[in-house]
């Protein structure tokens, strides 16, 4: 036969392994230092300043 199973226990243990999962997405998505968040941004402004030099047309001209 099976081991008997405490129901209670399993349901905490499940909402305790629940709340990890989610705290670990969290932790993926916003555990970002301030430092990584200004290089990262610097790096995307520099490109945006590049292609928008390179750019044909100006997007302030009035002929465009």
């Amino acid at each position: 036969m099976g081991d008997v199973v405490n129901l209670r226990q399993a349901r905490k243990q499940k909402a305790r392994s629940e709340k990890e999962r989610l705290a670990e997405q969290n932790r993926v998505l916003h555990g970002r230092s301030k430092a990584d968040r200004d290089r990262d941004r610097l790096t995307s402004d520099k490109a945006e300043k590049f292609i928008a030099g390179h750019r044909r047309e100006k997007s302030g001209d009035p002929d465009a």
